[in-house]
């Protein structure tokens, strides 16, 4: 079970940061996993005073704040309008409303947890976090790291023209994914993010031969192309078994998510 020693809420996050530079200090998102580790915290630090609890929209990008709900997020109709609905479908299925209400973003990115539908989608998004010793970093160089002793204040999208789509198979509606797939395309190209693999989730990139406007493409050509970027994914990402599937199953499922996830992102159907 859980213990706690001491419980602070903090009034800045100068007391936070210092705070938890004890190794055995935790700071607090949602507690929904926590609460089931069997470990012994001595300072729990709440941030839940500070304001970091919104989601923010300005002209160039949005600011959800660490202490944001995951349902926040979910409901937040400028985020979902923005990325067509991939965000809301990313967290949909995870666990329940009561749930989302409690589980944090700032937790869910922090965590870096190989299930995570939530790191896997904003991977693929451009995406950063802004850490309170560290300043800004990208999402691809943050969910590289190792976890450190800073602070993770707010999570960063840049706006620009793109399209987003999200896809995930579970063996049951509320379980974690058995392979997850985020796939954004804009004037740069293609940003394939794949989670549940079950490690960590892995961003592929692929130059602007896939750019958010492909009219000059024939269904056909798109369809062809979707083909052959789901067979490069499935070719270079790696994947693994577990309780849940095999790695074989994993590596069909990238062939089968990213090809389908590439034509709903070009306005098409899958194809199959």
């Amino acid at each position: 079970m859980l213990k706690i020693k001491e419980y602070v809420k903090v009034n800045s996050l100068e007391e936070a940061y210092e705070l938890n530079q004890k190794k055995s200090s935790r700071v607090l998102g949602g507690m929904v996993w926590m609460k089931m580790m069997n470990r012994s915290v001595g300072t729990a630090i709440d941030l839940s005073g500070l304001g970091l609890d919104t989601v923010k929209e300005t002209e160039d990008e949005f600011v959800i704040g660490c202490m944001a709900s995951l349902r926040t997020l979910e409901t937040h109709a400028g985020i979902n309008t923005y990325t067509d609905g991939a965000v809301r479908e990313s967290l949909r299925h995870i666990v329940g409303v009561q749930f989302r209400n409690c589980a944090t973003v700032g937790g869910s990115i922090y965590g870096r947890f190989g299930f995570s539908d939530v790191l896997t989608m904003f991977l693929a998004l451009d995406s950063y976090v802004e850490l309170f010793g560290g300043g800004r970093i990208s999402m691809e160089e943050f969910s590289k790291r190792k976890a450190d002793r800073d602070i993770l204040v707010n999570i960063i999208v840049k706006k620009h023209a793109q399209r987003s789509v999200y896809l995930s198979q579970r063996n049951a509606s509320t379980d974690f994914p058995v392979l997850a797939c985020a796939v954004c395309l804009d004037e740069e190209g293609m940003r394939l993010s794949i989670g549940a693999r079950p490690g960590r989730a892995v961003l592929m990139k692929e130059a602007a031969e896939t750019p958010v406007n492909n009219e000059n493409m024939s269904p056909k050509e798109w369809n062809r192309q979707a083909e052959l970027l789901a067979e490069k994914a499935a070719k270079s990402i790696t994947t693994g078994s577990n309780m849940r599937a095999s790695k074989e199953y994993r590596t069909h499922l990238v062939r089968v998510l990213v090809k389908r996830a590439l034509l709903a992102a070009g306005g098409m159907g899958n194809g199959n």
